[in-house]
């Protein structure tokens, strides 16, 4: 792993030699952790990242996780293409309004001017659709279960690494079903399936539910989502599922024959998750002294640190080197740092830096004793452990640390959550301590956007258990559910 070098603290294009406090500027910190430990930088082209190889590493875990789990639900992979005629994506009204003022195009092709301008793909329903609208002809066709690992373009003014750029990678599914109902079931399966991955895998605790009318996807009949609270109060939205009833079937003619004979347009849903996750996780698990990995996704689970003493290569690194075996053999993702150039110490400063769960430490006298010495990176306690049965224990460490941190999620979020009687006490909440706040809402999109414009907050969610009760924080009429509102990336 290359030293950072000498550069700039933070913030601009030069390299990152400290790390601004969390608790002094979170946005700044942020930034600083992301680049300091090479997960990510800009790129040459506004509004863009280069997402560096150890941050690669994390999506390509959250791929693994996620990819087996899409594919146990008996989906299957396929690619669709990055472009997509102006004609297709316009035939969806809703759809294209929503995205209108993100849509990159592609108007020339080599030194000819194009006969109609082709989209790059801010999402694929219009190129998806108008296939399955070729490929689907009978009820037996149905369902038609299909994803795509892909790379997205939304033109975006802000940029913030992983959290909004304008171009990202993520996962799209996209279904067609015989009925209404079997869509709706699609739709919430999905949801729940990406809580399952998210809580487990990430160890990050979330919220699912229904987005309101004014925060659905465009053209969708229905979004849900899951919803996850970051170290620093705000909201973040972790991933999608949407109902697309047959707004997409009838704009792109996806039509079968059913079992009646008659012809009827099938019933659709999308989905997705994207490298925000990765923003996320650092957001919910990282700390002053920089990157919390959970085990499951950290690249490096272990980092072993020979400490050298005398003729170490020839006393100690033996040793680390049958603990780097037996680790690997038991698939622990280790990394045995046997550099020269730098010291213990700074190796320590540098790996904790970068979030490895486990630090394990041997040295001369802790051969002798037949002992190592592991440090945790979510409490930053050392202890001592047996060469006997080691790797065992390192794998139960491993299991612990993740849960640990799951639990400390949970716990931050259940601080971090009010209940709101009245308007006056919603918005001095908001003004406070930030975090999720839930009060009635009578389901207006006018009370929804005077809330906004009042407090910076938005709707989050609803819960997607009935919970009507109570009078509208805003307005006083009768509530039709109890949201979580919050101030959100």
């Amino acid at each position: 792993m290359a030293n950072s070098g000498d550069g700039k603290k933070s913030g601009g294009e030069g390299q990152v030699t400290e790390i601004t406090p969390r608790t002094e500027d979170f946005s700044r910190w942020y930034t600083d952790v992301i680049r300091r430990a090479e997960l990510a930088d800009y790129s040459p082209v506004k509004g863009c990242m280069v997402i560096r190889p150890y941050g690669y590493a994390i999506w390509e875990l959250i791929q693994q996780g996620l990819d087996r789990r899409i594919k146990a639900t008996g989906h299957v992979n396929a690619y669709f293409p990055l472009l997509i005629p102006q004609s297709l994506l316009t035939k969806e009204a809703d759809h294209v309004a929503g995205f209108a003022p993100q849509v990159a195009w592609v108007t020339r092709g080599g030194t000819e001017e194009l006969e109609e301008p082709l989209a790059i793909r801010p999402t694929s329903e219009a190129i998806i659709g108008t296939m399955y609208a070729k490929w689907i002809q009978s009820w037996r066709d149905l369902p038609v279960l299909i994803n795509q690992w892909a790379n997205i373009v939304r033109w975006e003014k802000v940029t913030r690494l992983f959290l909004r750029t304008t171009e990202f990678l993520w996962q799209e599914g996209h279904t067609a079903h015989e009925t209404a109902e079997e869509a709706e079931e699609e739709t919430l399966k999905i949801l729940g399936l990406y809580k399952e991955f998210v809580e487990t895998e990430l160890a990050m605790p979330v919220i699912a539910g229904r987005k309101s009318d004014s925060e659905k996807f465009a053209g969708a009949s229905r979004t849900y989502s899951i919803e996850a609270l970051m170290g620093d109060g705000r909201a973040l939205q972790a991933a999608t599922s949407h109902n697309l009833g047959q707004n997409f079937a009838k704009a792109f003619g996806i039509q079968f024959q059913a079992r009646d004979k008659s012809l009827q347009h099938i019933w659709g849903t999308s989905w997705g998750i994207t490298t925000r996750l990765i923003g996320g996780v650092i957001m919910m698990h990282g700390d002053d002294n920089g990157l919390v990995f959970p085990p499951r996704i950290a690249p490096h689970q272990v980092v072993i640190v020979p400490i050298p003493r005398g003729n170490w290569r020839e006393t100690v690194l033996p040793h680390a080197k049958a603990i780097f075996d037996d680790l690997t053999a038991q698939g622990v993702r280790v990394m045995l740092d046997d550099r020269d150039a730098y010291t213990p110490g700074w190796k320590f400063a540098e790996w904790e830096l970068r979030g490895v769960p486990v630090r394990l430490e041997i040295g001369p006298k802790d051969i002798e004793k037949g002992q190592v010495m592991l440090a945790r990176r979510d409490t930053r306690e050392k202890l001592s452990a047996s060469r006997e049965g080691l790797a065992a224990r390192i794998v139960d460490l491993l299991a612990e640390i993740q849960r640990s941190l799951f639990d400390r999620a949970v716990t931050f979020r259940e601080e971090h959550t009010s209940e709101a009687a009245s308007y006056d006490e919603f918005k001095q909440i908001l003004e406070g301590r930030p975090g999720f706040v839930i009060a009635p809402w009578c389901g207006s999109a006018e009370c929804e956007n005077q809330i906004k414009a009042d407090t910076q907050a938005t709707l989050r969610n609803l819960p997607l258990e009935d919970s009507a009760g109570g009078v509208c924080v805003r307005c006083g009429q009768p509530g039709v559910a109890r949201a979580h509102f919050a101030k959100a990336y």
